[in-house]
C-alpha cells in the first residue's frame, strides 16, 4: 500500500493540509516547508489519489480529443502529445473521430456521444463562429488549427500564411521561377488551403513572378493519392513546373512517388516540398523539405488552456471569459527534396 498524506506530513514534521497545499499546487507555502514536504514526498515515493481528487473536485478526469482523421500521420503526431500533456495531469483521453462531416461536428459540439467529460479539445473543418456562437454545451473548450480564426473561443494554431511564404521562399531561393502549389480547395471553409495559397501567392509576388491559376490546380483532399494525381497533370502541361509546394506531406509524398516513377530526379529535374513534418518524409527517397509545426507545444498549449478553464492550480490567472489565440512555433526543415543529396 502507498504513502499517504498522513505519512508524509509526519515525516515531514508539518500539518497533514500543507501536505494536501503543496500537492495541489497552491502558492502560499513558504520555500522552506515546501522543500521539506517535497524531500519527504520523494522519500516515501507518494502519489496522489486522482480518481479521489477527482471527485472531490466534481470532475471526471476524462477530456476528449476529436480529430478528422485518425489515420493521417499529423493527427495521430498531435494526438501522441495530447495523452502525453494529458498524462501529465492524471486525466484520461477520449478520441473521436470526425472524418471532418458536418452532423459529426456538431455532435461534437453538442457533447461527445453523452459521455461526462472535462474539456475538449476539437479540430474542426466545418464548423465555424455561428456554431460555435450558438453551443450550448458548457464544456470546456480549445480549438486547434485554422477553421475558426478570431472566434469566440480559446484557440491553437500556427501562422499558416508566414510558413507557406517561407517555403515558397525557398523554392525562389533555391533559382526556382515556376512554382506549382498542390492543395488548392475553393469550398469556404476549407481555411488551411486558402492560407497556405495566399502564403504562396505572397511570396511569387514578392520576388515579382507572376501567379498562374493554372499551376495551382484544385485538390479533392489532402491524401497521397491526391498528390500523386495533380501531380501528374502537372507534368503533362506543354511547360511543367520545376517545383512544387504541397500543403501536407500526403500530398508531397504522392507527388513525389510520380515525379520519380514518371522518370524524373528529385530536385534536379523537379523539386518538391510539403508542409507538416511526418515522420514519413524524414525516411522517404529523398528526404522531404517541409513546414515543421511545433506538435509538442501546440498540444501542450491546448492542455494548459484547458487546464486554466477548469481552474486549474497551476494557473495564477483563470481564463474564465477571456479567449485566448496562441499562434506556436513552427520552422522550416529543408531536405534532399529541394536540396539534393549533397
Amino acid at each position: 500500500m502507498g504513502a499517504s498524506l498522513k505519512d508524509v506530513a509526519a515525516l515531514a514534521g508539518v500539518s497533514v493540509k500543507t501536505v494536501s497545499n503543496v500537492v495541489n499546487g497552491y502558492t502560499y507555502v513558504s520555500p522552506p516547508t515546501r522543500e521539506k514536504v517535497e524531500r519527504a514526498l520523494a522519500e516515501l515515493e507518494y502519489r496522489p489519489n486522482l480518481s479521489a481528487r477527482n471527485l472531490r473536485q466534481g470532475r471526471t478526469g476524462v477530456i476528449a480529443l476529436a480529430l478528422p482523421e485518425l489515420d493521417a500521420p499529423y493527427f495521430a503526431e498531435i494526438s501522441r502529445f495530447v495523452i502525453a500533456a494529458a498524462t501529465e495531469r492524471g486525466w484520461t483521453v477520449l478520441i473521436e473521430q470526425t472524418d471532418g462531416l458536418p452532423e459529426r461536428e456538431r455532435e461534437v459540439l453538442d457533447g461527445v456521444r453523452e459521455q461526462r467529460i472535462d474539456g475538449l479539445i476539437f479540430s474542426p473543418i466545418t464548423v465555424g463562429r455561428e456554431e460555435l456562437a450558438a453551443r450550448t454545451d458548457t464544456t470546456a473548450l480549445v480549438l486547434l488549427g485554422e477553421r475558426v480564426l478570431d472566434g469566440p473561443t480559446h484557440h491553437v494554431a500556427i501562422d499558416n500564411q508566414r510558413a507557406a511564404r517561407e517555403v515558397t521562399e525557398h523554392l525562389i531561393a533555391r533559382g526556382h521561377t515556376r512554382i506549382a502549389a498542390i492543395g488548392r480547395q475553393d469550398n469556404p471553409s476549407a481555411n488551411t488551403a486558402h492560407l497556405r495559397l495566399a502564403g504562396y501567392r505572397d511570396a511569387l509576388r514578392a520576388a515579382g513572378i507572376a501567379y498562374d491559376d493554372q499551376l495551382a490546380p484544385p485538390t479533392a483532399s489532402y491524401h497521397r493519392a491526391d498528390g500523386a494525381q495533380v501531380m501528374r497533370w502537372l507534368l503533362e502541361l506543354p511547360e511543367p513546373p520545376r517545383a512544387v509546394f504541397c500543403f501536407n506531406d500526403l500530398l508531397a509524398l504522392g507527388a513525389l512517388r510520380t515525379a520519380l516513377s514518371s522518370g524524373l530526379d528529385v530536385p534536379g529535374d523537379v523539386a518538391v516540398a510539403g508542409f507538416d513534418d511526418i515522420e514519413d518524409g524524414r525516411y522517404s527517397t529523398p528526404t522531404l523539405t517541409t513546414v515543421s509545426p511545433d506538435k509538442a507545444q501546440i498540444a501542450r498549449v491546448a492542455v494548459d488552456m484547458l487546464d486554466a478553464q477548469l481552474g486549474g492550480v497551476r494557473h495564477s490567472v483563470r481564463q474564465r471569459g477571456s479567449v485566448r489565440e496562441v499562434a506556436a512555433d513552427y520552422r522550416l526543415v529543408a531536405r534532399e527534396s529541394t536540396l539534393g543529396r549533397g
